[in-house]
């Protein structure tokens, strides 16, 4: 935390404990502090101010999906921290996610409500989840608001190294939002015979089953898939009837493990020292071979696109999905460019950064293949319908309201095929006059509902898809809501577009 006036740090939470620290004892290693990261608050914070209390969602740990080198509990990683805003002290922490190699991290800020259980009124905390669980706690105490359960899960795994935690917490209430099950009963139906046998025959090759299934060297069917269950959006609540909407994915990704070649103690050429780098940086979201897959592109041929320059440029910029690298050197840079761009010339030349000796554990024993979505041949996803889904709980009975699915595919709709709902990144915004709305889809709409039913009230379409939460305000006594429309995450249209919407005046 930081002072807004002076500038000067407050005070630090180390999210993974240093020596000492409560925490520390769940890592193996004791070193972990040292080299591992990523657990960090992506998804933003909420405050109680009147408390003077912090919520902080917790990223999970790199590798995001082989533990072998991080073995054990892994606090703070996965953990919904509740801390002193002034000091920084840790109050109360709760782990959703053991050991996560899943990517099953807090996509969302969390949400305040007051909710009535039993008669008593509670000021509670709400975290959703790319798992689909809704996990509630007393603000103040941590003291779950419905009975959370250690399940067991499975944990043999074939990858050498890796162990993984024996249960997983699972809320008695709300139930999971999203289906955490994936069986062949599951498979995707509505394209006929042909199309129906390609997805069988390729489902027959991956381990699959419930949520939590090994990652795996054949491939593991991942449901929730990495995007949730919930996402970035996070939830509307209503405090006039305590109910709690949120839209969720239900799209299934392919999970396959590569047992990693262990690398040279040093690199002499930029071609070493790029081949490294990109593995450390670029091979998560490009894949092994550079081809990509699901929303990440392929950068094959990137030298007809590319120069040098060019490319050392976008990665420290970034762009659309792609975060920038300013962490990385420009010597970095530019071995990973010629590693790209298969610069001959420029991958001879000797590697002029520092060294690449990094401490024991940069030779991770597994990597993986890349984000690859379990679709149809066609590109539809090959789990069955619904896709998308929007859905209402009732906070203080944990009983689910209604569902729907969310968003469509127009082509689909014109042969006759019901409404199967599409991936959806955004949130909803739920007003005093009934209404809820929510644009998020990759059909690029603007929808209205029925708060209480979940019926379609309006809907339009929109210059790009809206993968962000609506905002309301007034000016002049009238009311307006706005949403932003970026676009391009499927490969689509992209807009830099806010578009505002109001009733006509009278």
């Amino acid at each position: 935390a930081f002072d807004v006036k002076t500038g000067k740090q407050q005070w630090i939470f180390h999210t993974i404990p240093y020596p000492g620290e409560p925490g520390y004892e769940t890592w193996e290693d004791s070193t972990a502090y040292k080299y591992l990261g990523s657990t960090n608050s992506w998804a933003g914070f909420s405050l109680d101010v009147k408390r003077g209390i912090l919520y902080a969602p917790i990223g999970n740990p790199t590798n995001d999906f082989y533990g072998g080198k991080r073995r054990g509990k892994g606090l703070y990683g996965n953990c919904l921290v509740a801390l002193d805003a002034m000091t920084g002290k840790k109050l109360w922490h709760f782990q959703t996610v053991h050991h996560d190699v899943w990517d099953m991290d807090l996509p969302a800020a969390p949400a305040l409500v007051t909710v009535n259980v039993n008669g008593k009124e509670i000021d509670a905390v709400l975290q959703t989840t790319k798992t689909g669980y809704v996990f509630m706690f007393d603000r103040v105490t941590g003291k779950p608001i419905f009975p959370i359960q250690e399940s067991p899960v499975v944990k043999s795994t074939n990858l050498e190294g890796e162990e993984l935690w024996p249960t997983q917490p699972r809320p008695t209430l709300p139930k999971p939002f999203v289906r955490q099950i994936f069986t062949q009963d599951d498979l995707n139906t509505i394209f006929g015979d042909s199309t129906y046998q390609d997805i069988k025959a390729r489902f027959s090759t991956y381990r699959s089953g419930r949520m939590f299934t090994p990652p795996s060297e054949e491939g593991t069917i991942i449901l929730p898939g990495y995007d949730g269950g919930g996402e970035w959006g996070g939830p509307a609540v209503d405090p006039t009837t305590n109910l709690l909407y949120v839209n969720a994915n239900e799209m299934a990704w392919v999970l396959t493990m590569v047992k990693n070649k262990p690398e040279k103690a040093g690199v002499k050429t930029n071609l070493e020292a790029g081949s490294i780098l990109y593995k450390q940086y670029c091979m998560g979201c490009h894949g092994p071979d550079g081809k990509g897959g699901g929303d990440y592109p392929s950068i094959v041929d990137a030298e007809k696109k590319y120069t040098t320059n060019k490319l050392v440029e976008l990665i420290t910029t970034g762009r659309r999905m792609m975060p920038g690298f300013n962490n990385i050197s420009v010597l970095d840079k530019q071995a990973i460019s010629s590693y790209v761009l298969n610069a001959k010339t420029d991958q001879q030349k000797i590697y002029a950064g520092k060294s690449l000796d990094i401490p024991k554990d940069s030779n991770l024993g597994y990597g993986f293949t890349g984000y690859n979505k379990f679709l149809t041949k066609d590109g539809y996803p090959a789990i069955s319908p619904p896709w998308g889904t929007l859905s209402a709980i009732n906070l203080n009975t944990g009983k689910l309201e209604w569902k729907i699915p969310l968003g469509e595919y127009k082509e689909l709709k014109e042969k006759g095929i019901p409404t199967t709902g599409r991936e959806n990144y955004g949130g909803p915004l739920v007003t005093a006059g009934g209404l809820l709305f929510i644009a998020a889809t990759a059909d690029g709409k603007f929808r209205a509902f029925n708060k209480r039913t979940g019926e379609l009230l309006w809907e339009t379409d929109l210059p790009a898809s809206g993968l962000a939460t609506p905002s309301m305000y007034t000016v002049n006594g009238k009311q307006y809501i706005v949403i932003a429309c970026g676009g391009s995450k499927w490969g689509g249209k992209s807009s830099d577009s806010y578009v505002a919407f109001a009733l006509p005046n009278k």
